[in-house]
């Protein structure tokens, strides 16, 4: 139980988690079309049809996953954990100097280490298309259109990713000095997307080096 003393006892909160919609429901598009076509070619495929489709989707398989529903950013009071493709990278709050926007989202480590962020992608149609409805939601509070004026202290329009950055950026400010949050940065490889993709990809020059 909590100790209603010390209100630090407990995490503000447990793990947040960041995902990109649209790449998990592409994915899982890409993964039943992969698995219809692949299956229907192991049933009636004939000779090394039926090996060459099961190669196959043992190399992509992984890699659709990797791409697509895998990417994953999960944040708390101590750490941001970031889940790429191939791997998943821990980094504490005190260990980030920064986190930054461009054309990628990525955050950079006091020992100058530099990680993409795959499941916050960057939308630049996005990111015009919440600057355009600023501009109509201003235009909207001008006394002479009739309309009310806006909150002025509404929180300006922001894209979806942009917004998710924003509250990386907040977290990292105000618990960097936490000292829970402190240590390195620490990397580990996706081996359990790794392994079947190479081993497919293996299997695939083997059948196709067969004459």
């Amino acid at each position: 139980m909590s100790d209603p003393q010390n209100p630090v006892a407990e995490p503000a909160y447990k793990d947040r988690t960041f995902r990109s919609p649209a790449g998990i429901a592409g994915g899982v598009l890409l993964l039943a079309l992969g698995a219809w076509l692949g299956i229907d070619a192991v049933i009636r495929g004939e000779g090394r049809t039926p090996w060459l489709a099961l190669a196959g989707l043992l190399f992509a398989v992984p890699l659709v996953v990797a791409y697509t529903v895998r990417p994953a950013v999960y944040a708390n009071d101590d750490r941001l954990r970031i889940r790429n493709p191939f791997r998943t990278v821990t980094v504490p709050w005190a260990a980030v100097a920064t986190l930054r926007s461009g054309y990628s989202n990525e955050v950079l480590t006091n020992d100058g280490a530099k990680f993409q962020i795959w499941a916050i992608p960057v939308s630049l149609r996005g990111r015009k298309k919440a600057a355009r409805k600023q501009s109509q939601a201003a235009a909207h509070g001008d006394p002479t259109g009739g309309r009310p004026f806006l909150d002025p202290h509404a929180t300006p329009t922001r894209s979806t990713g942009d917004q998710s950055m924003d509250e990386l950026r907040d977290l990292a400010e105000q618990q960097a000095a936490s000292e829970t949050a402190q240590g390195e940065p620490a990397v580990r490889w996706a081996y359990e997307i790794l392994a079947p993709c190479a081993a497919g990809a293996v299997l695939l020059a083997v059948l196709l080096a067969v004459t």
